[in-house]
C-alpha cells in the first residue's frame, strides 16, 4: 500500500511517459486492483490537464499586460479629440503599435471563448463558466494541496520536523459503542501520525486506533481525549445475515465538511472483481465517504461504505457488517478488548427524517494527521 505522496508521484511520471513498459503495466495493474487508486489517478489527470489550461491563461495575460505597458495613454487620449491633424499626426506615428495591441486584444478574446468552450454551445455559456469556475477553485485546492506536500519535505526528500503535520485525507466513520469506540476503513487510516474525529456539534476528539484488519478493509478506533464524555444509547443495530438484492438503503457521510445524506438500494451481493466481502450499491458516494454506515430502511447497519467503482456512475461498494462483527471477535481474542454492540432497534418504526436526525450524532468525520 503506497502513501498519497508516493503513489502522485508514480502516477506523475506515468502519465508523463517516464515509465519503461515493465513499470507500465506494473503500474496500470495496480491501479485496477485498488479502486482508490484508479480515483487518485484520474483526478491527478484532471488537475495536470486544467493546470496546463490555466497556465496558458496566465501567459497570455502576462504578454496583454507586458503590451499594455509599452502604450502611451496620454498619446492614445490625446488621438480621440476632434481635431483632424493632430489625429492624423497621431495614427501615422502610431498606428503599427495601434494595430499590434487590437491584434493582440482580438486574439486574446477569442483564444479565451475558445478555451472556456465558448463555440461549442453559446446556448450553454453560463453552464460552461459556472463549470470552468469549479475546475479553477478545484485546481485551487489541490495546488495547495501539492504546496504543503511540498513544504514538508527537505532538498535531499527527507520529511521536515514539523511537530503536527497539515491533514491530508478527510472521511468518515461511526459509532460501535457509548463509550467511544468507532469504525472506519484501513485505508482512511493507514500510516496516519494522528487520528482525530469530529462529531455533527463540531466538537473534535483525539483517537487512537485499537485494531487494524486490512483483509476486510476495516479500523476500529477509540476516542482517547479528556473531554469526551460518552455518547448517548446507540439507536441502530448490526445486522449479522445478508440483505437482499433490490433493497433500498442509505448513508450519511463527509465528502465535504458538512455531514450528507445518500439514498439507493443494493445491486449486487459482491463487488466488482465478484468478492463477497463486500455488497455493490447503486448510491452516489464520494472518497470522503469512506468509513461511513450502509443503513436499511429498518434502522440496521448492513455495511462499510468503502469507495466506488470509478468506470460506473453510482457504483459503490460496502463491506458486510458480518466481517466487521468478525473483525471485533479477533479483536476480543487477540487484545482482550470486548466491544459491546446495541441489541435495541429505535429506529424501525420511525420515517426517514427521523432515522437521520438520530443517526447523525453518532456518525463523525475522521481527520487523519
Amino acid at each position: 500500500m503506497r502513501s498519497d505522496q508516493e503513489f502522485l508521484e508514480w502516477a506523475d511520471a506515468y502519465l508523463k511517459g517516464e515509465l519503461s513498459q515493465r513499470e507500465q503495466i506494473e503500474f496500470e495493474r495496480y491501479c485496477n486492483d485498488t479502486p482508490y487508486a484508479q480515483t487518485q489517478l484520474e483526478e491527478h489527470r484532471s488537475f495536470l490537464k486544467y493546470l496546463g489550461l490555466y497556465g496558458d491563461r496566465v501567459n497570455l495575460q502576462q504578454k496583454m499586460d507586458a503590451i499594455h505597458a509599452e502604450l502611451d495613454m496620454n498619446e492614445i487620449r490625446l488621438s480621440a479629440k476632434p481635431h483632424k491633424p493632430v489625429v492624423v499626426r497621431i495614427w501615422n506615428k502610431y498606428k503599427i503599435n495601434s494595430l499590434v495591441a487590437a491584434s493582440v486584444a482580438l486574439l486574446a478574446v477569442f483564444s479565451t471563448l475558445w478555451l472556456t468552450g465558448y463555440f461549442t454551445n453559446v446556448k450553454d455559456n453560463s453552464s460552461q463558466y459556472s463549470a470552468l469556475r469549479r475546475d479553477m477553485n478545484s485546481i485551487a485546492r489541490r495546488q495547495n494541496a501539492l504546496v504543503k506536500e511540498f513544504n514538508k519535505k527537505n532538498s535531499d526528500g527527507t520529511e521536515k520536523d514539523k511537530g503536527i503535520n497539515p491533514s491530508h485525507y478527510g472521511a468518515t466513520g461511526f459509532a460501535l459503542s457509548s463509550d467511544g469506540y468507532l469504525v472506519t476503513n484501513y485505508h482512511v487510516v493507514d500510516r496516519a501520525d494522528s487520528i482525530y474525529v469530529q462529531g455533527n456539534d463540531g466538537q473534535s476528539y483525539k483517537t487512537k486506533v485499537v485494531h487494524m484488519d486490512k483483509s476486510y478493509d476495516i479500523a476500529i478506533l477509540q476516542i482517547d481525549d479528556p473531554n469526551f464524555e460518552g455518547l448517548a444509547a446507540i439507536p441502530y443495530t448490526f445486522k449479522k445475515g445478508s440483505s437482499d438484492i433490490g433493497e433500498d438503503v442509505f448513508t450519511i457521510g463527509f465528502p465535504r465538511d458538512e455531514a450528507v445524506y445518500g439514498r439507493g438500494y443494493l445491486s449486487s451481493q459482491s463487488d466488482y472483481a465478484g468478492d463477497t466481502i463486500a455488497y455493490q450499491v447503486s448510491i452516489p458516494v464520494n472518497p470522503g465517504n469512506s468509513g461511513g454506515p450502509l443503513v436499511d430502511n429498518h434502522g440496521n447497519i448492513i455495511g462499510i461504505v468503502k469507495g466506488k467503482q470509478t468506470q460506473a456512475d453510482g457504483a459503490a461498494f460496502a463491506i458486510k457488517t458480518k466481517f466487521l462483527l468478525k473483525s471485533l471477535e479477533e479483536l476480543a481474542d487477540v487484545e482482550g478488548e470486548q466491544i459491546v454492540l446495541n441489541k435495541r432497534n429505535n429506529l424501525g418504526k420511525l420515517n426517514r427524517a427521523e432515522q437521520i436526525k438520530k443517526i447523525q450524532d453518532f456518525v463523525f468525520m475522521v481527520k487523519v494527521y
